[in-house]
């Protein structure tokens, strides 16, 4: 609850000061009252003394510092517990903040705003977008979403495979079509169709091999017709990357295209550098770094491999001379990597080698934010019946065919229903019901994909959530002009229903839930608080008549409770990257 937390914080200070300066007082809801103050314990063990005697000491102290403004009830419990009961009339006066319209909704804003890159997205050119990119792609974007919304500077980056021995392949088979056909298949999209005949037409004939291979040798030299056809397949391939990404809700474009070929120039002085630092060492021809603390199966010192026996750069090399760019072009305080969990003995590695070579000058933050994989009904990998890996857009296409069968089929049909665009509900709930499922997922667990489950109006999913949103506005469109009452922040009543106190509750509780989610880079936290919400807003809808509430001011203030649940559900969907439609 706004302004509870930082009073109780500051009683607990100067005890917690004398051990961690600034340690938090601990303060989470509670069944027993509004809220449960669990500071005491771990500090009296600390200080060697009865936990009972700190809290209520702590509690003494707090109360001093206007909880009682806040607090009808506080009293220590159990072995040194502190539980708070709000006063219903500070209620009122604090949910006016979450008005519609209200900045932030009660949301914390930081001590300090920050330049942060976040590494998203990630796709290879040539190929096509896959269900093993949506995690990288929809974590990234709700993440991009909640930095944003908090204050800070966030530049997207969309680290693209777009270089590589496999481009000579791919371009001696452009050659091979010819222009005219060549620019009709990529056009028409079929990048995987595309890849796969490069890559028979390689394996096949010997000729078309030595071919690509040599190809490979004019690409690196930047020979100006290899250059040229190299960008237009990489073109091709950004143009569809981006439709799906529209079609995802993905704040991603071709402006945000950073690709491997980029980090290309830099390579040189990034192996320049790791050798005036005495970094790299020589080992069986390769020039490798040895980070402290890492290790093969084996126990001897793992190796980070920057340029290979052959000569040639390795993702190492490009992965370095991003954070050297990251953090010395871009000035980036914090560099997020949504990148999932096989790579993250190679991040710590990258990471500690940039700390080792001296290019982390002003505290910057390197972070790897890792996910899990996505699983079939079976618990195997995600793919096609064929065994194939599922393609993004058949993966969204199917999304919207199943959500127009449990739109249509609750409303009936009619686009009258719909406010007359039946397709814009269903790509909403459809693609919603996907970007949920995964998001309310902690991200370091892999989770089954599941359709009836993620698109069921019941229970923990998008829909349901979405649902309540439809429903808050569905009061107010049978309200007509009583909607303008819920502009006007003297409507809430102290809540006096259970229910009325309880969706209160939750709704003060935003702030928090989202602080929580964006410190631990965690969207899972905000779709536990959405649920929460919309749980306790149906709870309140059956118990709590609104427009026919006994009287009127009663009827003002619930109508205030719904503009402000509506509110809060909108804009935690927004920070998720899903649509809150206005009816369903």
């Amino acid at each position: 609850m706004p302004g509870l937390v930082p009073l109780v914080e500051a009683a607990f200070a100067p005890l917690f000061d004398q051990l961690r300066p600034g340690a938090p007082a601990l303060v989470r809801v509670s069944q027993r009252a509004d809220y449960q103050v669990d500071g005491a314990l771990p500090l009296a063990k600390a200080l060697g003394r009865p936990p009972r005697e700190v809290a209520e000491e702590v509690l003494a102290k707090a109360w001093e510092g206007d909880l009682a403004a806040l607090c009808e009830k506080a009293e220590v419990a159990g072995p040194g517990f502190i539980n708070l009961t709000v006063s219903a009339e500070a209620m009122a006066a604090q949910l006016a903040v979450l008005r519609p319209g209200a900045s932030g909704l009660g949301a914390p804003r930081p001590d300090r705003t920050l330049r942060v890159v976040v590494d998203y997205g990630g796709p290879n050119a040539a190929k096509q977008m896959h269900v093993g990119h949506l995690r990288s792609s929809i974590i990234g974007d709700a993440i991009v979403r909640m930095l944003e919304a908090v204050g800070h500077e966030v530049v997207r980056e969309n680290h693209i495979g777009d270089w590589g021995a496999n481009f000579g392949m791919l371009v001696e088979h452009l050659v091979d079509l010819g222009e005219d056909r060549a620019a009709h298949e990529l056009a028409m999209g079929d990048l995987e169709g595309f890849y796969q005949a490069a890559r028979a037409a390689y394996e096949a004939d010997p000729g078309f091999a030595e071919r690509a291979r040599a190809r490979v040798v004019m690409l690196q030299s930047g020979e100006p017709g290899t250059m040229a056809l190299w960008r237009s397949l990489v073109d091709a391939s950004v143009n569809h990357f981006d439709q799906d990404f529209h079609r995802l809700g993905v704040k991603l474009s071709r402006d945000d295209v950073v690709g491997e070929s980029y980090y290309n120039p830099m390579l040189d002085r990034v192996v320049s550098e790791l050798s005036e630092a005495g970094l790299l060492v020589e080992s069986d021809g390769a020039l490798c770094v040895f980070p402290p603390g890492f290790a093969n199966r084996d126990g001897a010192p793992l190796p980070l491999i920057v340029r290979n026996s052959a000569g040639g750069y390795t993702y190492a090399a490009t992965d370095l001379a991003a954070v050297r760019d990251r953090t010395e072009r871009l000035r980036a305080d914090l560099v997020v990597y949504v990148v999932g969990l096989p790579q993250s003995q190679h991040l710590a590695m990258v990471f500690e080698v940039a700390r080792m070579a001296g290019w982390l000058t002003r505290g910057e933050q390197l972070v790897h934010v890792g996910f899990g994989n996505v699983l079939g009904p079976d618990g195997k990998m995600f793919r096609t019946r064929q065994g194939g890996t599922v393609k993004l857009s058949e993966l969204l296409a199917e999304a919207e065919e199943r959500a127009r069968s449990v739109v249509v089929g609750r409303t009936g049909g009619t686009a009258q229903d719909l406010a007359g665009d039946v397709d814009e509900v269903v790509r909403a709930v459809g693609t919603g019901a996907i970007k949920y499922a995964d998001l309310s997922t902690d991200r370091v667990r892999d989770y089954r994909f599941d359709w009836d489950r993620m698109l069921s109006l019941d229970g923990n999913t998008a829909p349901y959530i979405q649902y309540a949103h439809a429903r808050v506005l569905s009061i107010f469109r049978r309200a007509g002009e009583a909607t303008r009452l819920a502009e006007r922040s003297g409507d809430f009543l102290p809540p006096a229903d259970p229910e009325e106190r309880e969706l209160a509750k939750a709704l003060l509780s935003f702030g928090e839930a989202f602080a929580d989610a964006v410190d631990g880079f965690a969207p899972h936290k905000l779709c536990g608080y959405l649920f929460d919400l919309a749980s306790q807003f149906t709870r309140f809808y059956e118990k709590c008549p609104v427009l026919n509430a006994p009287a009127a001011d009663l009827v003002r203030s619930r109508l205030a409770l719904c503009a402000a649940t509506g509110a809060v559900l909108a804009t935690g969907l927004d920070l998720l990257g899903i649509q809150a439609p206005e009816r369903m």
